[in-house]
């Protein structure tokens, strides 16, 4: 069963948060600080608020990813901020997602579900990846929609890669430069969107599982 800690400096919200995963058959605990991570870091996800006493939500995450003992667990932002530059700092930091507040409980344990799906698959093989008539073969370094194999540049499979094994996340421009071109990489965001446009159509009508999410980034979903 999975182990979920929820650090959220609201009672309230905390509260519901932790019944609603209970009610969903989850294991849940909630923290008003994120001390408790760096004293017992065992969960399988967290919930993490981005407002918090203390080490700030920012804070914490990059403390996380930071360790090789905790960079694995994967992260969902609480924020009620909402401009881009929050939602993208979040991403680029290493969360693998983030939740706007208010929020539903239906799609928060949705988005659970998605984010504890795509990080098992991970840990398990991804050497091929599938989604839809779309698939990537990572061991052959081959990309097939359907039975035809799509040839691709090396920073194209790349992104497609990356995007792929992140399916149903929101990944932003900054996050893609930073692992498809390097961190040193000096040109423009543009980049991705030109590299996006030519992926779509090598890939034909598998082009519209490659969702733009505005003022952010690119989701592969099916």
């Amino acid at each position: 069963m999975p182990i979920i800690y929820c650090i959220e400096d609201d009672e309230s919200i905390r509260d519901l948060v932790i019944y609603a995963l209970k009610k969903n058959g989850y294991e849940a605990k909630g923290y008003e600080s994120g001390q408790v991570l760096y004293d017992n870091p065992e969960p399988d996800l967290i919930l993490l608020d981005i407002m918090l006493p203390g080490d700030d939500g920012y804070t914490i995450l990059k403390k996380l990813k930071a360790s090789h003992k905790t960079s694995d667990i994967p992260v969902i932002m609480l924020t009620s901020k909402t401009n881009e530059f929050d939602k993208v700092k979040g991403l680029d930091l290493g969360a693998d997602d983030y939740i706007e507040k208010p929020f539903g409980v239906m799609e928060l344990i949705s988005r659970i579900k998605a984010v504890l799906r795509r990080t098992t698959n991970s840990k398990t093989s991804l050497d091929r990846i599938c989604v839809s008539n779309l698939c990537i073969d990572n061991g052959k370094h081959v990309v097939t929609v359907g039975d035809q194999e799509i040839t691709l540049t090396y920073k194209e499979y790349e992104l497609l890669y990356y995007l792929m094994k992140n399916k149903g996340l929101v990944v932003s421009r900054d996050k893609l430069i930073n692992q498809v071109w390097g961190y040193d990489f000096e040109g423009e965001s543009r980049t991705v969107d030109v590299h996006i446009r030519t992926l779509r159509l090598k890939i034909g009508q598998a082009g519209k599982l490659i969702q733009t999410i505005r003022s952010v980034g690119y989701k592969l979903e099916e």
